[in-house]
């Protein structure tokens, strides 16, 4: 264990300091910040890495565990009303417990936290009903997205303007560190019961069906409240003169997010214990381990997130603040596509996709390729937010045709493929994402005087897109190489049967001769 957790750390490190190392220069170079800001990103940065190594570890051993065998005995009953009953409740629990969720909705000036925390629950709820019933039915998945992303753009005109890139966001944070784990490891349970020729692919698919609920249901209350009048509040960043300061600055914090997440955590915790008592699944050492695995996720959230909002979130703010004041605030530009191509690596939830990517599919499609196209396709798509808060260009302009060009190569991508791009969109707009990169946003909308609620909103949706697109592209390549290995190795075996056709004849010459 141990071990283990140690190389976790070591993952953590190694992916947190590329980003830590672009804040610093930034800072030296383009943005002088004020030294509080600095010690609080360390700091900060230090508590990340130390967060994802426990969690990590914790959701190993926890989550993935749980929702696979919460899966597992979905399918094997036929009570199709129980199935439905069990799906909404846990979709909307682990969505409580996602704190991607919170830090999105501290950020919405437009409507309290409650009512758009619980409307995303209820709509993450409700198609995780509908993600589950496509399983069991095998229903198309391609075909699935058109008709709901077709409704999501039907419902968008109807939707005020300042609130269609909070819900579109809202769909892109809802699958976090959480739910992520716990969804994916629901849907391998329930392919592994089916466990015919499609069952694997139909394994993903659940993220991305479950991250189109909130955005309908956020649009629907953005049509409800219609939210005229909204103040956005900068965080503040105590006054830091000395170490005892800093310390003081993250004890103080520490036991809030302490609480909040043994909170959010507690419904999964419960639903734990009900389920065991009910299924009767899991071994006496199986508990103790899946045990200590909710601890080190509880542990590894606090300090992560504590690090991210009191060390990564105001710098995020001040570095779009002073950056966008500049004449020269293009350059935000290649800072978004240095940013966009190395944020992936601290994000929590894409490490344990790409890990369930690798080994449902044998190898084939290894961690580092995932990583590398969702990099590429997290880049442009930052550079994209960054040109939109600048211009002020409306959010349609770009995800309407992105939407539809992703959909249009669900037709040339293998199956696998889609489920696999459509699920990173939604992992890859994760903590990362709402923590640092909206802030920045925010903070250049506020400097250049846009409209923060219309083009700061919308960066969360652009980093959702884009895997969509990539992902589905590489899986097109993909497709190409197996088909020349195929043809490849048809050619060699039609070389090796006309060899030994040859060699054939050859000895049936010589022993005529011989005759």
């Amino acid at each position: 264990m141990r071990k283990m957790l140690i190389e976790k750390t070591k993952e953590a490190f190694v992916s947190v300091l590329p980003i830590t190392l672009i804040v610093l220069l930034l800072s030296i170079v383009l943005a002088p910040m004020p030294i509080s800001y600095f010690i609080l990103f360390i700091f900060g940065s230090v508590m990340m890495i130390g967060g994802m190594g426990f969690f990590s570890l914790g959701a190993d051993m926890s989550m993935m565990p749980l929702g696979e065998g919460i899966g597992i005995q979905l399918t094997k009953t036929r009570k199709i009303g129980l199935i439905v009953l069990v799906s909404f409740f846990m979709g909307f629990i682990v969505t409580i417990a996602e704190p991607d969720l919170q830090v999105l909705a501290e950020q919405v000036p437009a409507i309290s936290d409650p009512v758009l925390i619980y409307t995303v629950c209820v709509g993450v709820g409700l198609f995780l009903i509908l993600a589950i019933l496509r399983i069991l039915f095998k229903i198309s998945f391609s075909l699935l997205l058109f008709i709901l992303y077709g409704l999501v753009i039907v419902l968008s005109i109807f939707t005020p303007t300042n609130f269609v890139a909070v819900a579109f966001d809202a769909g892109g944070v809802t699958t976090g560190p959480i739910t992520v784990p716990f969804i994916m490891a629901m849907g391998l349970g329930l392919a592994m019961i089916r466990a015919d020729k499609d069952s694997k692919d139909d394994s993903f698919g659940l993220v991305t069906i479950c991250s189109i609920g909130p955005i309908l249901a956020v649009m629907l209350l953005g049509i409800i409240y219609n939210p005229q009048n909204a103040v956005y509040a900068p965080p503040v960043v105590p006054d830091i003169f000395t170490t005892q300061d800093v310390a003081l600055a993250f004890s103080k914090e520490l036991p809030v997010y302490f609480f909040d997440t043994l909170k959010s955590l507690s419904p999964v915790l419960l639903v734990f214990a009900g389920f065991q008592l009910i299924s009767k699944r899991y071994k006496k050492r199986q508990i103790q381990k899946i045990s200590v695995g909710f601890l080190y996720t509880l542990i590894g959230l606090v300090l992560f997130f504590t690090g991210v909002n009191v060390g990564f979130l105001p710098v995020g703010n001040f570095l779009g603040d002073a950056i966008g004041r500049r004449a020269d605030n293009w350059i935000l530009i290649p800072i978004g596509m240095a940013v966009g191509l190395v944020i992936l690596f601290a994000e929590p939830a894409v490490h344990v996709l790409n890990k369930q990517v690798e080994e449902v599919s044998g190898g084939a499609i290894t961690s580092r390729s995932m990583m590398i196209f969702l990099s590429v396709g997290t880049m442009v798509a930052v550079a994209i937010a960054m040109i939109r808060v600048l211009t002020g260009l409306s959010i349609y302009w770009f995800l309407v045709p992105g939407y539809v060009f992703s959909l249009v190569l669900t037709k040339f991508t293998p199956k696998i493929f889609t489920g696999i791009a459509f699920d990173s969109g939604g992992i890859a707009s994760g903590t990362m994402t709402s923590t640092f990169i909206l802030p920045i946003a925010i903070g250049v909308s506020n400097a250049v005087g846009t409209d923060i609620m219309t083009d700061a909103f919308g960066v969360v949706a652009m980093v959702a897109m884009a895997p969509l697109i990539t992902i589905q592209l590489m899986g097109i390549l993909y497709k190409k190489r197996m088909a020349r290995v195929e043809e490849i190795d048809d050619k060699e075996t039609e070389i090796l049967a006309a060899e030994e056709d040859s060699d054939d004849i050859i000895v049936y010459e010589e022993d005529e001769t011989n005759a």
